[in-house]
């Protein structure tokens, strides 16, 4: 008999989900304009302080997974979401530039440790025959928080409502996702007992270090698109408040791609749907960076969406099917941490890059770093997964 994917402790994780991201979304477009515009920061300091929160995040991943598989989760998922949640009221109270890249960088650490612990709770409540459709359909929420936040954020923001209600909007989407995740029954896991001396594989899956440097090329790109993207609209297409509307198609993309692509995942196709996606995701890219008008603009949007869509369930999927099922914590960060990693170089080097030249040269860089990374995966990295799979 089918075991039932859709019960109310996955359905509970996949909105506490949902609003955790969303949240973030909400932040995410305005936040250089605000930097801009209250501070008046240039374009270098922005990416500093903006790839603060994703440094942060990288850094305590690896502690995240290993807490996660040593600790019971339900409590050590409460705790850290309480610290995310919180953490929005200082955007509010932060009166400084210092105290501003302060409070983005703490909250950066809660961050990284709660969506460590929210995604393997997540697959602890999945039944194990439907784990990888499951893993691919939790993404759904955050695809969905990406459609949702960034339009709302951008539509607030052009119609001159203080950053103070947009902030204070997150933290309300952040408190009833806390209530969510407080509503799961987790079921009762065994928790390591190891007694040996602390070494590196106990914080990171390190027989996926391929995998891991491929999920790096991607998210350094996705790093620049994403946080850029309204400054360079304005200031090098000329489109006034667009990137909401690219956050939704974006997100029309990767919900697409979720879907047609979860019979592959539940098949386990994985390297089939990542490859696919990384030819798409070059695709998209080109576009955005040569196509430099509203038609290419938005239609890349799509593009990139279905190519990052069809990738990340699936390489998410592979890190799981690497460890063991005492170590799903320890996949999780390694696959995050690997995300985060690229991320915050992507938007650090496209914030220096930027300043030196143009962001249209930040994304002709991305484009090229998505190529290098899709040549290492079909003559490497594809081989190297389907040696080492545990199942």
């Amino acid at each position: 008999m089918k075991e039932v994917l859709w019960n109310r402790n996955y359905i509970a994780v996949c909105a506490a989900n949902f609003l955790l991201f969303f949240a973030f979304y909400l932040l995410l477009p305005m936040l250089p304009l605000y930097l801009r515009d209250s501070f008046a920061t240039d374009k270098q300091t922005i990416g500093i302080i903006l790839s603060g929160y994703t440094i942060a995040a990288l850094l305590i991943r690896p502690f995240g997974g290993f807490i996660v598989d040593s600790f019971p989760r339900k409590p050590v998922l409460l705790i850290c979401y309480f610290a995310f949640f919180i953490f929005f009221a200082g955007y509010i109270l932060a009166g400084t530039l210092l105290l501003f890249a302060i409070i983005r960088s703490a909250h950066g650490v809660a961050f990284g440790a709660v969506t460590v612990a929210n995604s393997t709770m997540a697959i602890d409540v999945l039944p194990s025959s439907r784990r990888n459709e499951g893993i691919g359909y939790y993404g759904v929420s955050n695809n969905l928080a990406m459609a949702i936040g960034p339009s709302i954020s951008m539509y607030l923001y052009d119609h001159h409502i203080n950053a103070d209600v947009i902030f204070t909007i997150s933290l309300i989407a952040a408190a009833i996702g806390l209530l969510c995740n407080a509503s799961v029954k987790a079921p009762k896991k065994d928790t390591i007992k190891n007694k040996q001396p602390i070494s590196l594989d106990r914080f990171i899956l390190t027989n996926a270090s391929p995998e891991c440097l491929m999920v790096i090329f991607f998210s350094f790109a996705y790093g620049i698109l994403s946080t850029y993207l309204a400054i360079y609209g304005k200031d090098e297409v000329g489109i006034n408040g667009g990137s909401g509307l690219f956050f939704s198609l974006l997100a029309i993309g990767l919900i697409s791609a979720r879907i047609f692509s979860a019979q592959w995942v539940k098949r386990n196709r994985l390297t089939l749907n990542i490859g696919t996606g990384m030819v798409i995701t070059i695709i998209g890219f080109t576009m955005f960076a040569f196509w430099r008008n509203v038609t290419g603009f938005y239609l890349s949007a799509l593009v990139l969406g279905a190519g990052y869509g069809a990738m990340c369930p699936s390489f998410q999927a592979v890190f799981i099917n690497m460890a063991h099922n005492n170590r799903r914590g320890t996949a999780n960060s390694t696959y995050l941490t690997s995300w985060d990693l690229g991320l915050g170089i992507g938007v650090l080097i496209g914030g220096a890059v930027a300043e030196r030249t143009s962001y249209h040269d930040a994304y002709l860089m991305a484009t090229a770093v998505c190529i290098i990374g899709a040549i290492a995966f079909f003559y490497h990295t594809a081989s190297h997964f389907n040696r080492n799979k545990l199942r």
